[in-house]
Formats: structure tokens, C-alpha cells, sequence
């Protein structure tokens, strides 16, 4: 056995905000309590300190095998004037971090209500039905559904939580972003080599762009962008953990998708695990990680298995931000009005979360600036750089949309 860990990062439903002395507790996969040998709080940003839990070896994860290779715990969160939370399946690798995103709803301060949800199996471990096969290419000129006129990246996806015809199924607003990294994080294990994670990670998110520059469910009389159900898209489970590995893979990457040269919309880019479900011309899960670890790159990886056209297009059209990236890193040193935005910005965010210091917006990129995003990016678990780069600019723009409730006002 080896260790790996627990960060548990807990918001308010209601208002974007970081909920402070919050309690968690941690239980086996038995449901007792797991000995952590001191007290979880939140701190003033709604998280608790990382916490090591015992996991399986960390090979197991990386070559198929019948043993499961993550441990399983729950955790029960309890805030006063909030429902209580609790989450059962939160799956721990080793050498992982691992967190877990817990919305609070606010009630009477005397109400015992309770919410709970269950993570199921890892696809890789769990019985999920195999990818039933489409064109990687929608023909969309005469079957009348409608079509993006260019690639957007959306701020948020709807996500039918089950097979399309499932009336009963809920759909759920994910942020685009949040919604790729739940599905990396249920569909490959964050042990692998960064190549493989990154090619899968795009493979997500060319799929899914697809779906929204189609509009492939609406165009069939569907109120959604894509399901949860691994026979028509990807593996998305509410209220499941994600690995710090995969997110910051997200992060850095999440304006691009795969193309072929001449042909507008994102591939269909489809996959199996490879083991159990073979499927030619598509790739291989489990073979992807093969081929990192012989060396190949992300993009190599991608032509292996897609063919050697395919290349990594990106789009700066993005939706729900107020402005887009200036093109190049934010230092000390820089000056302008992308800079007195990022300092706008950041103020507001301070607003909820206090330990990011207020700044003057001069529009000049020194050292106080530098110092507050420095904490921003180690509260949001990005590299701690003080450089307002291409993920720190967008995750700076994400936060002060969700805490300033900008998107509704522009609505």
C-alpha cells in the first residue's frame, strides 16, 4: 500500500463562495471513520489541507489488471446554516492528489437536512457499455440541424445524465472546463504519463466540441449538449473527485481540439480502453499510455491511433469571459489595459476571497500584482509562478464571472 491524497474544496451553492469551518470526515470504503489524526476545517478559501490516505500500489494503474487499483472513501461535510453533504466512492491513487468539489446549499440554521451521492466505478475498473460507433464527421447539410457558424468554446455544457431517451434522466449545467476534467478523471487513471493524459484529455475535448458545434442532440429534439452515458459520449458523474494532474492538464490546454486539414468542425474523436474492447481506428486507452512511456508526444499519440493529418487546432473564441487573452504572459513589467483588467478582476475576487490582497489598477504589472496572483494560483492549485499566463489569466476570468455573478447581469 502507499499514500496518496485528499484535498476537499467546499462552495456555496448559491453564491460562488468559498464556505469557511466547514468539518469533513473521512470514512473507509466500510464505513468507519478513517483515523486522519487531527481535525479537517476549511480555511478562509473554503479548503482543507491536504489529507494522506492509504491507496493501492501505484503500478496497478498503470497496466490493466483484475485488482482495483484505487482505494475508496467517504466523506461527510458539515457547515453551520448548510445542508450536510455526504459523498460515498471518492476514489484515492497513489501518488495522486485528489479533490473533491462540494456545493453547500444554505438552510435554517437548526434544519438536519442531509444530501448524498455515490461515485461509481472507474470506467477502466467499473462494467460500462462499449462506445456505439458514429462518423467522426457529422453530415449536417441536409438532415436540417442547426450549426455553429465557428468553434466556441462554451462556458457551460448540459449533460443528460443517462442514455438520450431517458426522459427520467436530470440534466445538469457543468462549466465546460470542470465538465473535461470529471471526464479525464473517470476514464483514465491521473498515474499515467503526462503524453497519454494529454492526448486523452484533447480526444475529450474535440468530442465534446463536436457535439456542441453540431449541435447533435438539439438537432434530434433533445434540450442538451451530451449525455453521461459511455454507449453514445463520455463517463461524467456528479459530484465526483479530480486529480491535480489531470486539471492543470485542462487548464493549459482547453481552447484546442482536433481537426483534419479542410473540415471546420472538431473529430468525433473516439476511443475504447483496448483491452476489453478493442476498436480499430479509434484509440486505444490503455495504448496510449503504452506509447508514452516508449516516448511518443501527445500529438504523436493522436496520429498513431488517428492517422498522421490530424493536428491540434484552437480556437480564441470563448464564451462567458469578459475579455479574452492578450496573447502573451502578464509579469512584472508589463503595462496596459489587459493588466488593469486582470488587477479589476482580482479585486473583485478578493471580495470572497481575502487573502488575495486588493490592488490600485494602474494597469502596471509589479510586484504587488505579481504577489496576488501568486496567491491566487495557489488557492485555484495552479503552478505558483506569479505570471499571469494563458491558465491563470482564463481561471482569473472563470472566478470573477462565478463570484461576480457577471454572466447573469449580462443576461
Amino acid at each position: 500500500m502507499s499514500g496518496g491524497n485528499l484535498r476537499v474544496n467546499v462552495v456555496s451553492m448559491t453564491d460562488n463562495r468559498p464556505v469557511k469551518g466547514a468539518k469533513i470526515t473521512i470514512y473507509n470504503s466500510e464505513g468507519e471513520e478513517y483515523e486522519t489524526g487531527a481535525l479537517i476545517i476549511t480555511d478562509d478559501n473554503g479548503k482543507s489541507e491536504p489529507v494522506e490516505l492509504m491507496a493501492p500500489d501505484r503500478e496497478l494503474s498503470e497496466q490493466p489488471e483484475a485488482v482495483m487499483p484505487y482505494a475508496v472513501y467517504n466523506i461527510l461535510v458539515d457547515a453551520r446554516g448548510y445542508e450536510s453533504v455526504y459523498i460515498a466512492g471518492i476514489q484515492i491513487l497513489a501518488g495522486e492528489v485528489a479533490q473533491s468539489d462540494v456545493l453547500m446549499m444554505p438552510v435554517a440554521v437548526n434544519d438536519d437536512n442531509a444530501q448524498s451521492f455515490v461515485i461509481g466505478p472507474h470506467t477502466l475498473y467499473g462494467d460500462y457499455p462499449p462506445k456505439q460507433k458514429e462518423s467522426e464527421i457529422k453530415d449536417v447539410t441536409d438532415n436540417g440541424q442547426i450549426v455553429l457558424s465557428r468553434v466556441v468554446i462554451p462556458e457551460y455544457v448540459v449533460v443528460h445524465d443517462g442514455p438520450p431517451s431517458d426522459s427520467s434522466a436530470k440534466d445538469y449545467y457543468v462549466k465546460y472546463t470542470d465538465y473535461i476534467k470529471n471526464v479525464a478523471s473517470s476514464e483514465i487513471y491521473a498515474t499515467w504519463e503526462e503524453a497519454a493524459i494529454l492526448a486523452n484529455v484533447l480526444a475529450i475535448m474535440s468530442f465534446t466540441l463536436n457535439r456542441v458545434y453540431t449541435e447533435w442532440y438539439r438537432g434530434k429534439g433533445y434540450d442538451f449538449t451530451i449525455t453521461s452515458s459511455t454507449a453514445f459520449d463520455h463517463k461524467w458523474i456528479y459530484n465526483r473527485n479530480i486529480y491535480d494532474s489531470v486539471s492543470q492538464a485542462v487548464d493549459n490546454v482547453f481552447n484546442n481540439y482536433i481537426s483534419r486539414p479542410g473540415i471546420t468542425q472538431p473529430l468525433l474523436t473516439q476511443y475504447c480502453d483496448g483491452k476489453r474492447v478493442t476498436c480499430k481506428g479509434w484509440m486505444s486507452q490503455w495504448g496510449s499510455n503504452d506509447l508514452a512511456r516508449q516516448g511518443y508526444s501527445a500529438i504523436e499519440i493522436l496520429r498513431y491511433y488517428y492517422g498522421d493529418d490530424v493536428f491540434i487546432n484552437s480556437t480564441s473564441a470563448i464564451s462567458g469571459v469578459p475579455s479574452s487573452w492578450p496573447g502573451y504572459n502578464l509579469t512584472v513589467g508589463s503595462r496596459g489595459q489587459k493588466v488593469a483588467q486582470l488587477q479589476r478582476q482580482i479585486n473583485e475576487i478578493s471580495n470572497a476571497y481575502p487573502q488575495i490582497p486588493k490592488l490600485a489598477v494602474d494597469g502596471i504589472y509589479g510586484e504587488k500584482t505579481s504577489n496576488s496572483v501568486s496567491i491566487f494560483q495557489r488557492i485555484f492549485n495552479l503552478p505558483v509562478t506569479g505570471v499571469a499566463d494563458f491558465a491563470t489569466w482564463y481561471k482569473i476570468s472563470q472566478i470573477y464571472v462565478g463570484v461576480s455573478r457577471i454572466a447573469e447581469l449580462m443576461m
